[in-house]
């Protein structure tokens, strides 16, 4: 029988955390009676764009959060500014939200260097499939932020046959998209989300 989330005793130095707390514990707990094990090591940066994929289920979401907060990875995510409004935006913002104006003259992917270049530290996620649905070519904005900002790339599977969260290497960005989104599939490739496989 494998041994469920392991947590590692000491996180990167450099690595954007969260305080641990009440909460960091209950999560873990959760993750330990549902059986999910983390395989891989952090990378000892400041700052990334991390993927995570297969995207097949809404799961991928509820599993990627009560992992992040278990171990205590303070990362990122993109929302629409309008959902940050009234409660919910508290909500989202405590969960690692950071609002995004789509009818801003800077693209999304702009805003996302901007965030970048301004603070010392940041994780941002990133479901590079864009949707649940099953998908012939990802979406490049998660390759255009990383290139544009200068940072790279942290790959992070869901493999569903066994529960197993798998952390991959840094990929460093080049000039051939073509080619970096090549590799990064086939890393992948071993690995099946809920539903589907990348």
């Amino acid at each position: 029988m494998k041994a469920s989330l392991p947590i590692p005793s000491q996180l990167p130095a450099q690595m954007p955390q969260l305080r641990d707390d009440w909460r960091r514990r209950a999560c873990r707990a959760v993750l330990r009676l549902c059986g999910w094990s983390l395989t891989g090591e952090f990378p000892d940066v400041p700052k990334l764009v991390l993927i995570a994929a297969p995207h097949s289920s809404w799961w991928d979401g509820v599993w990627g959060l009560l992992i992040k907060a278990a171990i205590g990875a303070d990362v990122h995510f993109m929302a629409k500014q309008e959902l940050f409004r009234g409660p919910l935006g508290g909500l989202l913002r405590r969960l690692g939200g950071m609002a995004i104006d789509r009818g801003a003259a800077k693209g999304v992917v702009e805003q996302m260097i901007d965030q970048f270049r301004q603070r010392e530290r940041l994780w941002l996620g990133i479901a590079p499939e864009g949707t649940r649905k099953p998908v012939a070519r990802w979406k490049h904005g998660f390759w255009h932020i990383a290139r544009g900002a200068g940072v790279p790339v942290f790959p992070v599977a869901f493999h569903y046959p066994d529960k197993t969260i798998q952390l991959g290497p840094l990929f460093d960005t080049t000039a051939d998209v073509a080619a970096d989104l090549a590799r990064l599939r086939a890393w992948y490739a071993p690995f099946r989300g809920k539903h589907r496989d990348v």
